[in-house]
């Protein structure tokens, strides 16, 4: 009896030793997979990016909580041109409105929602940008309703799931920003204030959805499936398709793909667009010397590349049956130091366009305009043409000097010179009326349109 007790009692022991060996394994396998899962890198979290074109500069966001971080932007500003256009009207910018005035070209507040997986953005926008850019959307004129009213003050609004998958899948619907042409949307993200028509000339949002897969810390693929190009609606009755490719191997390199394809003019199904845009940045010189003047300097470089074809043109080679050619080909180059602990920055560059058919020049204002107002159904008098085969040849160069006491406030200066091979930008006789007062055409009035213009910038940009 006492031998089968002692047994008993043995056993139970080695049972609970083995038991709570098996547990502690257990925990220490469960540690080490959450451990695993918490060092999993977040996506591009390796370096300082801070210092590119197009690239938030700030190194914290100031209004964040565990479950909302606050965004808020103001860009004011101050611009003149030597053509001191009577009716204060500016010609070919998504960037600024009005000439020889006080301007506030953006106001936007919001932020982003985290909760478990769950992830929402939603930010305001109001200013001139919530007139300048809507404008450029001709989809809102098929069927009813009036779209470009009904989401002009909205600059992202967009919503979705987070998948702990790879380094992370992000599954977004609504809209958002599509950074083609490397220059962001916010002013206070950027390295110079007017971008060049390589950026300017393309789209700042996409509605939508878009999925965005970060295969690594260092690589994102992102399919979009969107209404089209910067369109509220659809032109025709396809949906636009295309995609992102964003590699940050190293702090000091990036690179960047965009690429677009769908049929985007009205009432013209058969004729396609495609589009590609691609950028370089590097960042050749940082200094690890604290008393050293200057900081660090940096390049960045983008070709696009897209044409339209079907329906009455042929792409990048005119046709006699076909049609003419129809392209857009254009190229930008910035280079940027910074000094002085971080608090002053100074930027040249520019860039090129050809786009013959002008499908994507961004159109005069007032008399000079080509496309029937959305209320009136009625053109200007003396519209500037966009038909097949117009030909469009543009360049740009500029310098900026920003002064930046911290990294939520930028005073910047800029200086840039655009030109263009026909008259199309605001010449001293304005685009609306004789007086500059009257937005109606008055008589037999002709817009004074002109192939150049000399432009001094100063503006205030606040993000926090």
């Amino acid at each position: 009896m006492k031998k089968l007790l002692l047994s008993i009692v043995l056993g139970i022991s080695i049972t609970t030793a083995y038991s709570q060996d098996q547990a502690t394994a257990l925990k220490k396998d469960s540690a080490k997979v959450k451990d695993t899962v918490k060092t999993k890198p977040e996506p591009f979290a390796f370096g300082d990016f801070t210092w590119l074109n197009g690239n938030d500069r700030r190194h914290k966001a100031l209004l964040d909580t565990k479950y909302f971080t606050g965004r808020f932007l103001l860009d004011f500003n101050y611009t003149a041109s030597n053509n001191n256009p009577v009716d204060h009207t500016v010609v070919g910018s998504t960037a600024l409105a009005r000439d020889h005035e006080f301007e506030i070209s953006t106001v936007a507040f919001g932020g982003d929602f985290h909760y478990d997986n769950v992830r929402a953005s939603v930010l305001t926008q109001f200013g001139t940008r919530a007139t300048v850019v809507p404008r450029n959307d001709l989809s809102v004129t098929r069927g009813q309703f009036d779209l470009s009213t009904a989401y002009r003050y909205l600059s992202e609004a967009n919503a979705g799931y987070h998948f702990n998958v790879l380094n992370g899948i992000n599954v977004d619907a609504g809209i958002f920003m599509s950074y083609i042409g490397l220059f962001s949307y916010y002013n206070a993200e950027n390295w110079a204030y007017q971008p060049s028509f390589t950026s300017d000339n393309t789209p700042w949002f996409f509605n939508g959805v878009r999925v965005q897969i970060f295969v690594s810390d260092k690589l994102k693929i992102e399919p979009w499936l969107i209404n089209g190009w910067q369109s509220y609606g659809m032109f025709n009755s396809r949906p636009g398709v295309g995609g992102q490719i964003l590699w940050r191997p190293v702090e000091w390199f990036q690179a960047l793909s965009n690429n677009y394809y769908g049929a985007d003019t009205q009432d013209k199904p058969g004729r396609k667009r495609f589009h590609t845009d691609n950028s370089v940045e590097v960042r050749y010189y940082k200094s690890n010397n604290k008393n050293s003047f200057v900081n660090s300097a940096a390049f960045s470089i983008t070709g696009d590349l897209g044409d339209e074809k079907g329906d009455g043109v042929n792409g990048f080679t005119s046709d006699p049956v076909k049609g003419p050619a129809q392209y857009f080909a254009s190229a930008m180059l910035y280079h940027r130091m910074v000094m002085a602990k971080g608090h002053l920055g100074w930027t040249f560059g520019g860039g090129f366009m050809n786009n013959p058919g002008r499908y994507l020049v961004l159109y005069p204002t007032g008399d000079a305009n080509p496309i029937p107002a959305i209320n009136t159904g009625a053109v200007g008098t003396h519209p500037f043409s966009a038909n097949p085969g117009d030909k469009f040849k543009a360049y740009d160069y500029s310098t900026t000097i920003d002064l930046m006491p911290n990294d939520y406030l930028t005073f910047r200066l800029e200086a840039v010179h655009r030109h263009a091979n026909v008259p199309y930008f605001a010449g001293h006789g304005g685009v609306t009326s004789p007086d500059g007062y009257n937005t109606t055409p008055v008589g037999t009035f002709t817009p004074d349109l002109v192939n150049s213009e000399t432009r001094f910038i100063a503006a205030l940009l606040v993000r926090f």
